[in-house]
């Protein structure tokens, strides 16, 4: 078994394929808890199972730009330095 060390700081489990079969209900259990699994075969990252939640916060929808826009207030126009603009000198 292998830690892996994910961007947030949150260790990872690595476990082979052939003992991630032998031994499913405890990754699911962990997965549950909140502990993902990197499955790995020949050494290879193929899968990863993280639970429920996780897995729904991650696919979740998020707002495109054109929603971005239209949400944005009224009159909101940003304000432009009134003063002259520099010579860029070309």
């Amino acid at each position: 078994m292998t830690i892996v060390v994910t961007a947030e700081r949150r260790p990872m489990r690595e476990i082979q394929l052939r003992d991630a079969k032998a031994g499913f209900s405890a990754v699911v259990d962990q997965a549950a808890r909140g502990e993902a699994t990197v499955v790995t075969r020949r050494g290879a990252p193929v899968a990863v199972v993280l639970g429920y939640e996780e897995w729904q916060r991650l696919t979740q929808a998020r707002p495109g730009l054109a929603a971005l826009l239209l949400a944005f207030p009224e009159g909101g126009e940003p304000r432009r330095d009134p003063a002259r603009a520099r010579d860029p000198g070309l």
